[in-house]
């Protein structure tokens, strides 16, 4: 692997001059897009509009009416956190860092499982430079398993850090997974009697810091009594294949689009793991410690099962039931470095099948707290991601019955149906990335469709759980046993049933499938 201290990571919170995000010849990519697409729709026939589908019609455009407008609402939302609110709050916070206010003291909580050395490397020079440049003591709580992540972070620190007031404190976990690391770093942290006060970083050992996310982030908790955590913004680098790359940058396209507009009302959807900021006050009280190392869920096909991933849900969902202040800061940036080994599409599925997992479990409990305990709006976030779901099916089932009644025909319409939309979607995206890439516009469809499958499919697995990035974990029932295979036995059912009822719905409403007549069935019972 090529060393990072060579590469230059992006920070995708400068912008690229306009001049060369949207050059001369981006934008002769899009108009040669679109005028593709134009030619698609005078030479395939217009089955989709035609007055003769107005079931698919009608169908068509009130979900594309429902989800569009939903995405008009993010952006506009978003659009005002960017333009008028957050920036009260960075030139309220960058006035009293000027003024010389610090921080008492900058806790950081880092966990690391057989991290490159490169990459821990990378990690450690970017947190001493912010600790250098805030000029105030701190202490690194590394959670870990093994010796040597511990040797070379702890070589590595005294390095490039010893002219910094830095402690290093290793707490060696003593059973596997990330949350376990992270419950015991808290246990020694509420032992070392921080304050209600004091700021704690919580960091994965993957993600380094840009310049001032230090300066950025602190000062808005001395501002305001009642902000108890807020989450950075990210970017990613990948080793491994392009398309990986290309994918993973629309979701965080995404990602900043919604974050913004989710802390227009004070709350976020998720504290991410990858870099997030807390109040001390209730991160070492026993109730927020006890729900990292042991969250549990209630399922009645599963019964109670434990959460393997998903800590960032778990400290998200503790804040969110006490009712506390949360925010994003758009400009406090930091890059993940992602290296994939082996097949990219196996991990994709992967990634999505943790990330839906830990969304349908979590998301289920805050909704359950009901709105009174949030705004209404993150409250109905909550559930729109689990209505989503079934809207993204609902189009692709609607093509295919379509080409079922119609024809191929029907079928090409929609594929430049989709074409067009996705390109305005992504149209939107592309002021949420750093720079222009035509490929968001089939990674956006193809991450719908498999989110929606994958989400589905998790629906009824709840319990089943796998974490490839931290040495293969996996969780949920297995072995043999007459409950097991009555459990995995249901749970293929009722996926099967998910899909054959939304199917047979959409047959029933393009009159694919007639639905029995009243007299047939009094004939049938009554002779």
């Amino acid at each position: 692997m090529q060393s990072l201290s060579d590469i230059d990571l992006i920070d995708p919170s400068v912008p690229l001059p306009r001049s060369v995000k949207w050059s001369p010849s981006v934008q002769l990519k899009i108009l040669a897009y679109f005028a593709v697409c134009l030619i698609a729709l005078t030479v395939v026939p217009n089955q989709i509009w035609d007055g003769q589908n107005n079931e698919i019609i009608y169908v068509v455009g009130i979900l594309g009416i429902w989800r569009y407008l939903w995405w008009a609402n993010h952006f506009a939302r978003a659009k005002i956190f960017e333009k008028v609110t957050y920036p009260k709050m960075r030139d309220r916070a960058a006035a009293l860092w000027d003024s010389g206010w610090r921080p008492r003291h900058i806790h950081v909580q880092m966990t690391t499982f057989r991290e490159h050395r490169e990459i821990s490397e990378a990690v450690i020079r970017a947190l001493v430079t912010e600790i250098r440049d805030a000029g105030v003591p701190a202490t690194i709580w590394l959670g870990s398993s093994e010796l040597s992540d511990e040797l070379k972070i702890a070589r590595h620190l005294e390095l490039v850090g010893s002219d910094c007031d830095i402690t290093l404190r290793i707490i060696r976990q003593n059973q596997p997974g990330k949350r376990v690391a992270i419950a015991l770093i808290l246990r020694a942290m509420s032992r070392a009697g921080l304050g209600k006060d004091d700021l704690v970083f919580f960091m994965d050992g993957d993600f380094v810091l840009h310049p001032g996310v230090v300066r950025k982030c602190t000062p808005l908790f001395a501002l305001d009594d009642e902000l108890h955590a807020l989450t950075t913004d990210e970017h990613v680098m990948v080793r491994g294949p392009w398309w990986m790359q290309s994918w993973l940058n629309m979701r965080f396209a995404q990602r900043r689009m919604a974050m913004q507009s989710h802390a227009l009302s004070n709350r976020v959807i998720t504290l991410t793991g990858r870099c997030s900021l807390f109040r001390a006050t209730h991160i070492v009280s026993e109730e927020f410690i006890r729900l990292q190392e042991a969250d549990f869920l209630q399922h009645w096909l599963w019964g109670t099962f434990r959460f393997l991933s998903g800590d960032d849900k778990s400290t998200w969902y503790t804040l969110l039931k006490r009712g506390v202040k949360m925010t994003y800061v758009p400009d406090a940036v930091g890059t993940t470095i992602e290296v994939v080994e082996g097949s990219g599409y196996v991990r994709m599925i992967e990634n999505l099948r943790r990330w839906s997992g830990n969304m349908l479990r979590n998301g289920y409990r805050a909704i359950m707290l009901g709105p009174r305990k949030m705004p209404f709006f993150i409250w109905w976030c909550c559930v729109d991601q689990r209505l989503a779901m079934w809207s993204m099916l609902f189009s692709p089932l609607m093509a295919l019955a379509g080409m079922m009644k119609f024809g191929g025909s029907f079928f090409l319409a929609y594929a430049v149906y989709i074409a067009v939309s996705r390109m305005m979607l992504s149209m939107v995206l592309f002021t949420y990335a750093r720079q222009v890439d035509l490929n968001f516009v089939w990674t956006l469809y193809a991450n719908q469709l498999l989110n929606a499958l994958v989400k589905v499919y998790m629906q009824w697995r709840l319990a089943k759980q796998k974490w490839t990035n931290r040495g293969n974990q996996k969780a949920g029932f297995s072995g043999g046993g007459w409950l097991t295979t009555f459990r995995e036995g249901m749970a293929a059912y009722l996926t099967a049933l998910s899909f054959a009822a939304l199917f047979l719905i959409v047959m029933i409403y393009t009159k694919l499938l007639a639905l029995p007549t009243s007299g047939f069935v009094a004939a049938v019972f009554f002779g």
